[in-house]
This record gives structure tokens, C-alpha cells and sequence, in this order.
């Protein structure tokens, strides 16, 4: 009798623990790749800001608060059981879109790199309502594909149509900024929980010509900004804009192939500490690990990434409950294309356009937004078990 009090003790004890119920390897997955982001951010900003009289630990303290914000942000997702997230999507979306609306009026949104996509916040922080448009977007979606009104086990018609307005607002208002790199991650993650809806075949064909007729009409129309155009013809062309994504493009080919098998060492990279490529503590935080850490680190970086798709796979597949799977299923598609991107445009295998590496790259709202991913995650994989 005593072992059974016991056994019920600890359980008691875990119960009301902080982590119950999440997934330890998720969890050691995303917190392994925290760890290494900072070491990272650190790496390409030390030198550099020491060099020319600033406090060298500027973005170091910033990457860290940034992840306390996201940790806790995270936690707060976990807190309430998802499915009665259900009642707050309205809000969520709406506030989602009100942020993408503030960043377009005079005076209020902030311009970087010829993109009007953030906010100005005390203290030198900024926002940027795009990224958190991410999951107000996916939550959306899932809530009006997972609740049809008649019964079929696939969305109607109607359904998805709902659900493509859902989607639609937003991403007008993020065209306009313009930021076309969050909007092909949210199309990927739209056409991923549309297939994975039970919508039928027809729909995800369409959606995939349409985006395609859509990139184009929007180069030629000028919707895509002149960097935006410069980026592109880099990618078809290395040569292009010596001067300018294509020197970035280069530059970064040439420090990832500079670390070999295990690299120059973490703070030993020579065209990390000459600060040769540009924006490298954000988008481009993969050429100092290919640099620094080597073949070998930067390996074990998409090791990790595998890890947590893997384990997000596993809870979407477990869960029974329509709207828990979508949600986790959109969160997949996110990560897994927002990551292929990044690493793809750093070797030069994908179009140059400026998105973080999640839970690497320094940055607050992709910090916080990842984050909160990690938390809906957790969330389903809580209240899915047995």
C-alpha cells in the first residue's frame, strides 16, 4: 500500500508540474536549438560590435530576453486546453489583422530593407504583425474546417471558401508591406491543412496554379518590390547585382564551404568576424554555424529540425479531434517550409527573401511566433495521450 501512495504522490507531483504533459523530446529538441541559436547570434555580432567601441553583448541580451518572452508565451499556449481556443479565434484573427493594418498607416509602421512590416516599440524593440499573422491564420482555418455544420466527412463547398477568406485578408495586407517570403510559408501551410482537411483533390491543384499565376502576374505587375526583383534574378543568376544580393549570396556560399568537416570554431570564423555577410545574426545565421561548427554542427541543426517534425508528426497522427490535427499539421507545414527556405537560400537552392531560421535566428516576433507554435504542439500532444 505504501509503494501505491507513493506511485500516486509523484504522479500528483507531476500533475501539477509546469511540463506535464509535454513531449520531452520535442522539448529537448527546440531547447538544444535555442541554446545553439544564441551561441550563435553571439558568435556573429561579438567581434564586430567590440571592434568598433559597442557593448559586444548588445544582441546577445536581446536574443535572450527575446527567448524569456517566447518561453513564456509558449507556456501561456499550453495552459489552456486548445480546443477551447476554438472560442477565442475571432479575436485572435482580428487583432491579427489589425496589427497587418497599423504597420501600413504613416507614422506608425517602421520601413526595413524596403518593406513596411513592423511596429516601433519603446526601448529599440519592434514588432512584426506578419509573423504573429502566422498563427492567427492556421487557428482559423482549422476552426472553420474542423466545424462543418452538415454532415460529411469532408468540408463542403462553403467551408472552404471560409477558410480561404480567413486566409486571404491577411495576406492582402502582408502583399502590401510587401513581404512575399511569410507569404509563400502561409500558402504552404494553407495547402497543407486544406489537403489534410478531407477537401477534395481539385482544391489543392487549384490553389497551387493559382499561386503560381499569382507570382507571376505580381512580377510583372510590380506588386514584388525592385530588392524583392534583384533577389530573384540573383537566384537565376549568381552574377547578378554584384553589388548587392548577389555579393550577399556569394559571400555566404563562400563562408558555409569555409568550415569544412568541423570548422574553424565557435568566435573563430574569419568571415563571420569580418562581418561579410550582411543581416548574418538573422536571416543568415546558418553560414556562421556552417563556418564555426562545420559540416558536423550544422548537421546536427537539421538533425534537430528532423526531431521536431518527426515528434509534431507523431501528435498530429495520435490526436482524434479534427481541429487539434489541422492546427498541428499547419504548424508542421510552417516550420518545415520557413526552415527548407532559409537553409536553401543560404546554399543558393532557393529565391533570397529574408526569412529567420526558427529558434536560431535573432529576432523577436519570429522568436515569439515559433514559440507559440511550439506551444499549440504541446498543447495537442497534452490532451491527446491515451
Amino acid at each position: 500500500m505504501s509503494q501505491i501512495a507513493a506511485r500516486q504522490r509523484i504522479y500528483r507531483q507531476n500533475k501539477t508540474s509546469i511540463f506535464h504533459g509535454f513531449d520531452p523530446i520535442l522539448t529537448a529538441a527546440v531547447g538544444l536549438l535555442l541554446f545553439m541559436g544564441t551561441l550563435l547570434v553571439y558568435a556573429a555580432t561579438r567581434d564586430w560590435y567590440a571592434r568598433n567601441g559597442l557593448d559586444p553583448q548588445y544582441y546577445l541580451k536581446r536574443h535572450v530576453i527575446n527567448i524569456a518572452i517566447g518561453a513564456l508565451l509558449a507556456y501561456g499556449t499550453t495552459v489552456i486546453d486548445y480546443r477551447l481556443l476554438r472560442a477565442y479565434t475571432p479575436i485572435v484573427w482580428g487583432l491579427g489583422v489589425i496589427g497587418l493594418v497599423i504597420v501600413l498607416i504613416p507614422g506608425l509602421g517602421s520601413e526595413v530593407n524596403g518593406a513596411k512590416a513592423w511596429i516601433a516599440l519603446p526601448g529599440g524593440f519592434q514588432i512584426q504583425p506578419a509573423e504573429l499573422a502566422k498563427i492567427s491564420i492556421i487557428i482559423g482555418m482549422s476552426m472553420i474546417l474542423s466545424e462543418r455544420s452538415h454532415d460529411s466527412n469532408e468540408p463542403g463547398t462553403t467551408d472552404v471558401l471560409q477558410a480561404l477568406v480567413i486566409a486571404a485578408v491577411p495576406v492582402v495586407f502582408i502583399l502590401l508591406q510587401p513581404d512575399m517570403g511569410t507569404v509563400f510559408i502561409i500558402s504552404a501551410s494553407v495547402v497543407t491543412i486544406i489537403a489534410v482537411s478531407g477537401a477534395p483533390t481539385k482544391w489543392v491543384i487549384g490553389l497551387l496554379l493559382i499561386a503560381v499565376l499569382g507570382a507571376v502576374v505580381a512580377t510583372k505587375s510590380g506588386v514584388i518590390s525592385e530588392y524583392q526583383v534583384k533577389r530573384l534574378q540573383t537566384f537565376v543568376d549568381p552574377t547578378a547585382d554584384t553589388q548587392g544580393t548577389g555579393y550577399q549570396l556569394r559571400q555566404a556560399r563562400i563562408t558555409v564551404g569555409s568550415g569544412g568537416l568541423i570548422g574553424t570554431g565557435l568566435f573563430n570564423g574569419p568571415q563571420t568576424n569580418g562581418r561579410f555577410v550582411p543581416e548574418q545574426q538573422t536571416d543568415f545565421i546558418f553560414t556562421v554555424a556552417g563556418e564555426e561548427l562545420g559540416f558536423l554542427g550544422s548537421g546536427l541543426i537539421v538533425l534537430l529540425y528532423l526531431v521536431i517534425l518527426m515528434r509534431s508528426f507523431s501528435i498530429a497522427r495520435r490526436t482524434n479531434d479534427p481541429f487539434g490535427r489541422l492546427v498541428t499539421t499547419g504548424v508542421i507545414a510552417w516550420y518545415a517550409f520557413q526552415l527548407f527556405e532559409n537553409i536553401g537560400m543560404t546554399l543558393g537552392l532557393m529565391p533570397m527573401t529574408g526569412v529567420p531560421l526558427p529558434f536560431v535566428s535573432y529576432g523577436g516576433s519570429s522568436m515569439f511566433a515559433t514559440l507559440i507554435g511550439f506551444g499549440l504542439l504541446q498543447n495537442v500532444h497534452a490532451r491527446s495521450r491515451g
